[in-house]
């Protein structure tokens, strides 16, 4: 039991690395927060997917604190002019709720791809659901998006901006999952988390 729970541990140690380092390899940056990146949330996924929602929130929040750590260091979260309200808020939406949800996606298990793919479609619109509300209570308009469209809409700003980052991420981060689980040497070593596959 002792050296399960280290192994557990190690590898959550493992995955949250990968997904901070895979974080900065970003294909598109935002300029008010958000990117694309190289799959950076898939590792998370997979330990949730592999262990469960349960095992899977304490990886999934370390890695939101790591987020945070990012936001304030390197894209200047504390010099965006936000109240201490506002401030409290992004923190919470931005980073830690919209992080951390990402251990949900293992809570249809991992014992077929309806169950991969569900979960992890699903913390990818509840990742993006915590960006948009964000979008739509702080943030509001920052005028013109891109090309010079531009809208007052706060509504469909925020689903604009969240959107165009997030869509990517969400289809990036379900095929590296479908690819994963679906090659079946990675398959056996990945559903080993939670017990022999089943036949």
């Amino acid at each position: 039991m002792k050296n399960t729970k280290t192994k557990i541990l190690a590898e959550g140690a493992v995955m949250v690395a990968l997904a901070t380092v895979l974080s900065f390899l970003k294909v598109v940056q935002f300029p008010w927060g958000g990117a694309i990146t190289v799959l950076s949330m898939l590792p998370i996924v997979v330990f949730a997917l592999r262990y469960g929602a349960i095992k899977g929130l304490a990886v999934s929040f370390v890695y939101s604190v790591i987020q945070l750590g990012q936001g304030i260091l390197i894209d200047g979260l504390l010099g965006w002019g936000l109240t201490p309200t506002a401030l409290v808020a992004c923190i919470l939406l931005d980073y830690i709720l919209a992080f951390s949800i990402l251990c949900l996606a293992g809570l249809f298990g991992n014992r077929s791809m309806a169950a991969i793919i569900g979960g992890t479609v699903l913390v990818m619109l509840l990742r993006f659901g915590s960006h948009y509300l964000s979008g739509v209570l702080i943030f509001h308009s920052f005028g013109e998006l891109w090309n010079g469209f531009s809208t007052d809409n706060t509504w469909l700003y925020s689903l604009l901006y969240n959107g165009a980052y997030m869509l990517p991420e969400a289809i990036f981060t379900t095929a590296g999952a479908v690819v994963l689980f679906k090659t079946p040497q990675m398959r056996r070593l990945l559903v080993s988390g939670e017990g022999k596959e089943e036949k």
